[in-house]
């Protein structure tokens, strides 16, 4: 994950500009490894991980689900005029999702502080991620920087202004309230981050045929990267445990990413909508 000089503000509306810092990281293969520790922080809201449990195929279509996942997380960054249509069409899409959470309580996938929850959670991973895989952690500066872009995103997903803390001073104390007062180790969390996921297996055939030998590859990594890259506060929260040995692995993990993904063909390194914008900005088309 490459960093960018602080060079645009935290003001404006519409997608984050080109050259800052999520242009620069958000379609990159090293953050893709970091969403899944976001999306158990999110479920770990007990109206969130309700919502999921109750709404989302993600037992039955993990695949599909992650692939519409990083096509949308991607339109708010790279998507230009679609990042706007991709906003309403995710409000639509949660328009109807409602019901009662574990603890019986009325929840709404709507409700203004749940959706600036599921926003929120990006930020302290974007964080981590760098701080592990990333050449360097980010300056303060660009962490004030990135913190503006997110916002902008959060606009362009109808996030209700007032639910979002507005400078990164501001979003600390609102981070660890939440995480002290309503992050819980509900079913869906302790799912996503469990080493022995059951895993349907994907749909190309060159990795359906291996996938009983694959499944718990992929199941300890996926639920390795899950945990280290999320914040120690989160974790103790949802009581994932995480030991010296792994943080050791993840270290060493982190610096051969950082040696090798800047290596990779941009074809490889990048996402196709990540890529494409990229392409279509150095050619100075819109």
């Amino acid at each position: 994950m490459s960093t960018q000089s602080p060079r645009h503000t935290a003001e404006g509306h519409g997608p984050p500009p080109v050259g800052g810092i999520l242009w620069a990281v958000a379609g990159e293969l090293r953050s893709v490894l970091a969403l899944p520790a976001a999306m158990t922080m999110q479920v770990a809201h007990p109206a969130v991980g309700a919502g999921v449990d109750q709404h989302s195929v993600f037992r039955t279509d993990p695949w599909g689900r992650g692939e519409r996942s990083l096509r949308s997380v991607q339109l708010w960054v790279y998507g230009g005029a679609e990042a706007e249509a991709e906003g309403h069409r995710l409000r639509r899409l949660h328009e109807s999702i409602q019901g009662v959470d574990a603890h019986g309580r009325p929840y709404r996938a709507l409700d203004p502080p749940v959706y600036a929850w599921v926003h929120a959670t990006g930020y302290p991973v974007y964080l981590r991620a760098q701080r592990y895989l990333g050449t360097r952690p980010f300056t303060a500066a660009e962490e004030r920087q990135l913190y503006g872009e997110w916002l902008r995103i959060g606009r362009v997903l109808g996030v209700d202004e007032r639910e979002m803390p507005e400078s990164v001073e501001e979003f600390w104390p609102y981070y660890r309230t939440m995480v002290r007062e309503r992050l819980e180790p509900t079913v869906v969390a302790r799912e996503l981050a469990a080493a022995d996921a059951a895993v349907p297996a994907p749909d190309a055939l060159p990795l359906r045929l291996p996938w009983p030998l694959l499944r718990p590859l992929f199941t300890r990594f996926r639920a390795f990267l899950t945990v280290g890259l999320m914040p120690p506060d989160a974790r103790e929260a949802i009581g994932l445990e995480w030991t010296r040995g792994q943080e050791r692995r993840l270290r060493w993990f982190g610096r051969a990413a950082r040696v090798l993904v800047p290596l990779l063909p941009e074809r490889l390194r990048y996402l196709p909508i990540a890529r494409e914008a990229r392409h279509r900005a150095r050619a100075g088309r819109p």
